[in-house]
């Protein structure tokens, strides 16, 4: 197939707000593949190439950039061969070779092509293709149920090898897609309430469990061979050694363990999200050592657990890892519901995920089973510069640089403000133009990629909490920024303060 077709199918897709109207797009052009295109044009579509990222800068596009061909000839399979191309021109003397199969790409492209091209390779596609809508286009251009489709894909981890099997094997074949130790599935998620009684009312009679400040881990173990994966089902086992050990030790041949790991202080609290992330990022074994907490099992010695409730999956971790058992209780009263939550926050966690006692594991899927509840801090910032969108915000005023008031200058000039972090995030397309004009109406130097502003506008952000950071003067930046609303209401100096923002530090 011409990658031209799938790239007028990606912006078809994007067009229309249809659910009906993208999956029958998708459906037409998956009817249409050659088998070894299926994997490679699904992962195209879902904005997920198989190969990830290439290791291909925008400086590289831009250089390799050539006048687009007048016709199409560029075929799918030609654009994955040359990603692995690319992703295996590694080492010294590589940076020419890749040039030349940039260059080679890019002439062979028509302009949409290009476009399309640079997108991928920059991380930046947008197609419009969300993996559900993209099973149900599978499940539809193959004519099997859409559920058959889903569970195969969430089992196997693979939508790509899914599509494949649904569009070219038989219903049997994929009905017997199943749970394998050592093969990741997708984890299951949580939807979010307000408070933990709210997210009780929801769920019925439910396990209220801390939810922890730290990195979701899927641990499979198979004789002494252990494997741990991350909630993108990355292999992470060779940096979590102790984690390793400690899943060795349980009384279990084959067990299958979704949990949290995080690393804890002396007194076995958590220390900041940071330092985990930082720990949990590395190759290289370090000081800090990482503990795992366990609020699932999906398997154990030959028994396939997801379907069976939460309540039997609990007493058989409870008998497995009691001592790596996530805090929590089982409740059908919300007072009981909202001290739970009130401890969680006290020992220093993020919240507590509200869990149906009744509920199957449903891999991959965010359902009204499980709840998540996590305090959302509001602040009033003010906006101190603004770089300039790139991709589909190209030409706008996008990503904004937030800054607390300082009022006794601990940090810089009294009254003047500390720079906390940025966001791009909560933006609509509304306040994208207002901001972009705006913005260069109150301009007082630029760069190329930044243009600097007079301290003016208040902009409400929420936020899950601050972390420690190196990078700007008050020693922290904000997590999970978003953008709420400008506040024209508020001046700059009711802003609030660097100070306010600090005490959100744990100590």
């Amino acid at each position: 197939m011409l990658l031209l077709e799938l790239v007028e199918t990606t912006k078809a897709v994007a067009s229309t707000r249809s659910r009906l109207a993208k999956v029958d797009a998708l459906a037409h052009l998956l009817r249409r593949l050659e088998p070894a295109e299926i994997p490679t044009a699904v992962g195209l579509l879902s904005a997920k190439p198989r190969q990830g990222r290439v290791g291909v800068g925008w400086s590289a596009v831009a250089a390799a950039k050539a006048d687009p061909a007048a016709e199409p000839r560029l075929t799918v399979s030609d654009f994955d061969t040359a990603l692995d191309r690319l992703l295996a021109t590694a080492g010294s003397g590589s940076g020419a070779e890749r040039a030349a199969i940039l260059r080679t790409l890019m002439a062979a492209a028509t302009e949409p092509e290009q476009s399309f091209i640079a997108g991928v390779l920059l991380g930046e596609l947008r197609t419009g293709a969300l993996e559900g809508v993209l099973t149900d286009a599978v499940a539809r251009a193959s004519d099997r149920p859409v559920d058959a489709v889903r569970r195969a894909a969430m089992l196997s981890g693979d939508l790509g090898g899914t599509a494949l099997l649904a569009l070219m094997g038989t219903a049997a074949e994929l009905d017997a897609v199943g749970l394998v130790v050592g093969r990741p599935v997708q984890p299951m998620l949580a939807a979010t309430a307000g408070s933990a009684g709210a997210a009780l009312e929801a769920t019925g009679e439910a396990s209220v469990e801390y939810k922890l400040d730290g990195a979701r881990i899927q641990v499979h173990r198979s004789g002494s061979d252990v494997r741990i994966f991350t909630r993108n089902l990355a292999d992470v086992t060779h940096r979590l050694p102790e984690v390793v050990d400690l899943v060795r030790g349980l009384p279990v041949q084959d067990v299958i363990l979704d949990g949290e790991t995080l690393a804890l202080d002396e007194e076995g609290a958590p220390r900041p999200f940071q330092e985990t992330m930082s720990r949990f990022g590395a190759d290289a074994v370090r000081e800090t050592l990482l503990h795992p907490w366990f609020f699932d099992v999906l398997h154990i010695d030959g028994r396939d657990l997801l379907d069976e409730p939460l309540a039997t999956r609990i007493d058989i971790l409870n008998r497995v890892a009691p001592a790596h058992r996530i805090p929590g209780e089982v409740t059908a009263d919300p007072a009981v519901a909202e001290r739970v939550s009130q401890d969680a926050l006290a020992a220093g966690h993020e919240g507590v995920v509200v869990k149906a006692i009744d509920s199957v594991y449903a891999a991959g899927r965010r359902g009204s089973n499980w709840v998540k509840v996590k305090p959302v801090h509001t602040y009033d910032l003010v906006v101190l510069a603004c770089e300039w969108g790139s991709g589909r915000r190209t030409g706008m005023l996008s990503n904004l640089h937030l800054g607390a008031l300082d009022p006794g200058g601990d940090f810089g000039e009294p009254g003047g403000y500390v720079m906390v972090g940025k966001t791009f995030k909560g933006l609509t397309d509304e306040l994208l133009r207002w901001q972009t004009a705006r913005f260069q109406e109150i301009e007082v130097r630029r760069t190329a990629g930044t243009v600097w502003v007079e301290p003016k506008t208040v902009v409400e952000i929420a936020i899950d909490g601050v972390q420690q950071s190196p990078r700007y003067p008050g020693g922290i930046a904000l997590r999970f920024a978003r953008v709420k609303r400008y506040r024209e209401d508020k001046a700059p100096a009711e802003a609030d303060t660097i100070q306010t923002l600090r005490s959100l530090l744990r100590s």
